[in-house]
């Protein structure tokens, strides 16, 4: 009950001031509210549009847009239902495994992560619900790693309710983020070594497959979304080399230096290869999740499994010769769960603040209204993303000369904010979000017959939010374009061309 509690504690404190606020990655948020404004108008993820994200990803904001009634609480009212979804998973798992005195602090650490709308290893201030579905992968896993603990033996013992909490958190990454879907998929099949967890192991993994089978019964985007996958891992994908795996444990060298003392104090204390598999398993993990993520700082498995092999290991009984170990397992624990608890709790606050309080300036779109930029402490950050505003609003006024009511729009560019911010109809066809170098590159991109055939008017920005990305559009279509499309506009952001008449 008190897991819960936090958790609506959390949830409320995101959602009440349905507003959005944020200080930087303006453009990644509108991926998300672009895919929630094509689900409102019926659009199906992966079939209508394409992304690499899982269809999740725009259902959650699409949820938080049909609660809150506005794009500004679309995200803080979305990731507030995920976090009392997660709380009431989180009372389940570790209420039923970890004693309190571990259990409410990993608890707390964890629904921190996903109610923060901020980035691990960023600066406190620095606000942005873009790449949630990081945060949540990293929430997700760290509760499915708690079950690694068998059941206290006071609590009553559930197969079936095991087995639903944890075919949940795999099936909620699947089709969020799907490498963290793997790695919890690779979890559960090294439980199925563990003999007294087999039983409820073997029934999630049954229900994992029979739940993907009736889910693409009913949105029948399964293969899309591989195809989208794959296009992007063809531009973005491939093994981590040695030199990146050396930048990112530079990177997080203070943690990882204290997750091996808490290993080595574990090996000297057990022989268990169990024990030393699911080390190597955390570290292994956490190591290569970050690698592919944008952040390069706080590997958030770390934390949840020192916490966990303490408990296993103060279950078990430590003999009262090994004072120093019961002393120094509880206090390095703390120093990895405590500095990013009290960063993502003092975001939360600052968010909440902000919102309730209607600072900052409102994107200049109309549906976009609540959502606004707050100049925080990140150097250059309001000054971007304020000229990006006002790319916006040049946009706005150019389109509103050309009465494009009925017109689909696209972007030469990173995002296109224009269909959900001016409640446009949305093209079908397209993306939500191009990425030079990670969703489309010079030899692999869509086709244009694929991504402009629901297109009425093209915005080229002088100004891309991101410049690569503009360019190799603009280069990769320029023949189609030249060919399909003639230039009826140019202000001083922006040009803009319709499709020519049959």
């Amino acid at each position: 009950m008190v897991i819960l509690g936090i958790g609506l504690v959390l949830a409320g404190l995101l959602a009440l001031p349905g507003r959005t606020v944020t200080t930087k990655y303006v453009n990644d948020l509108f991926v998300f509210l672009d895919g929630a404004h094509r689900i409102a108008v019926g659009q199906l993820p992966n079939v209508d549009f394409h992304t690499p994200l899982g269809p999740l990803t725009f259902y959650i904001p699409a949820a938080g847009y049909g609660l809150s009634g506005s794009m500004g609480g679309a995200m803080p009212a979305g990731m507030a239902m995920v976090v009392v979804l997660l709380a009431i998973v989180a009372a389940e798992i570790i209420g039923s495994r970890m004693r309190k005195v571990l259990g409410l602090p990993l608890a707390i650490f964890l629904l921190l992560i996903v109610a923060a709308p901020a980035n691990p290893g960023e600066r406190i201030g620095e606000l942005t619900f873009a790449m949630f579905y990081n945060r949540l992968g990293w929430a997700s896993l760290g509760l499915l790693l708690v079950m690694y603990l068998p059941r206290l033996p006071g609590a009553r013992s559930s197969k079936a309710v095991d087995a639903a909490c944890a075919s949940f958190l795999v099936l909620l990454m699947l089709y969020t983020k799907i490498t963290y879907g793997v790695v919890e998929l690779a979890f559960l099949v090294f439980m199925l070594f563990d003999r007294r967890q087999i039983g409820w192991v073997a029934l999630a993994l049954v229900i994992v497959g029979v739940s993907i089978l009736m889910i693409e019964v009913v949105w029948r985007g399964g293969f899309h979304y591989l195809a989208d996958l794959r296009l992007s891992g063809q531009n973005s994908g491939g093994f981590p080399t040695l030199t990146a795996l050396g930048h990112v444990a530079r990177n997080n060298f203070a943690d990882l230096l204290v997750f091996l003392m808490v290993a080595a104090i574990v090996l000297n204390l057990t022989t268990s290869y169990r024990h030393l598999l699911f080390i190597g398993f955390c570290g292994a993990a956490g190591i290569l999740l970050i690698e592919q993520n944008f952040q390069r700082i706080g590997i958030l498995t770390l934390g949840a499994s020192a916490a966990i092999i303490t408990e296993s290991l103060c279950r078990a009984g430590l003999p009262s010769r090994h004072w120093k170990a019961r002393l120094a397992l509880p206090l390095l624990v703390g120093f990895l769960l405590l500095p990013a608890a009290v960063s993502n709790a003092a975001s939360l606050a600052i968010h909440t603040y902000c919102a309730a309080e209607g600072r900052g300036k409102p994107i200049p779109l109309p549906a976009f209204s609540e959502i606004r930029l707050v100049e925080m402490w990140s150097a250059g950050q309001y000054e971007y993303f304020e000229g990006y505003n006002r790319t916006l609003a040049d946009a706005s006024a150019a389109l509103s000369r050309l009465s494009t009511e009925t017109e689909r729009v696209a972007v030469l560019d990173f995002v296109n904010p224009f269909s959900a911010g001016l409640r446009l109809i949305p093209p079908v066809g397209d993306s939500v979000w191009y990425h030079w170098g990670r969703t489309l590159g010079p030899d692999y991109h869509p086709a244009p017959e694929q991504m402009f055939v629901d297109i009425d008017l093209i915005l080229d920005p002088k100004w891309p939010i991101e410049i690569w990305t503009g360019n190799g559009m603009r280069d990769v279509y320029a023949h189609y374009i030249a060919r399909h499309y003639q230039m009826v506009a140019q202000t001083a952001d922006w040009r803009i061309y319709r499709r020519k008449a049959p």
